[in-house]
C-alpha cells in the first residue's frame, strides 16, 4: 500500500473562495471543519431560484468529485440548511462554504 500525500482541506477550501472572488461572487465559511481531513460541502444560492448542495466525496479511484446529494433541481433554502444541519451532526470536521451567486454561474471544480 502506498501513500499519497493530499492537499489540506483548509488549502482547499481557501482556494474556492479565491475562485469566487474572482466570478465576483460572495463566499462564506459557515462551518469550519478540521483544517486537515475535513469534508466539504457547498450551499451554492441563487436569488430568485433557491439553493443546490454541492458534497465532497472521492470516486472509486480516490479522486475527489463533486455531487448534489439532494438532486440537480433548486430547492428551498430551509430544505438545503436542515440538510446542512444534519450533516454537521454526523461529522463535526465537515466545512461548510456559502456561495451568493445572483447569476447563476458557479460551479465548483
Amino acid at each position: 500500500m502506498t501513500f499519497e500525500p493530499r492537499l489540506k482541506t483548509g488549502f482547499l477550501v481557501s482556494a474556492e473562495i479565491k475562485r469566487c472572488e474572482q466570478l465576483f461572487l460572495s463566499a462564506v465559511i459557515v462551518h469550519k471543519g478540521d483544517e486537515d481531513r475535513g469534508q466539504i460541502l457547498i450551499k451554492h444560492y441563487v436569488h430568485g431560484e433557491g439553493a443546490r448542495i454541492f458534497a465532497q466525496t472521492r470516486d472509486m479511484d480516490d479522486q475527489l468529485i463533486w455531487h448534489q446529494p439532494l438532486g440537480d433541481d433548486f430547492m428551498e433554502e430551509m430544505k438545503a440548511d436542515e440538510y446542512i444541519k444534519r450533516q454537521i451532526g454526523f461529522d463535526e470536521d465537515l466545512w461548510v462554504l456559502e456561495i451568493d451567486d445572483p447569476k447563476d454561474c458557479y460551479a465548483p471544480e
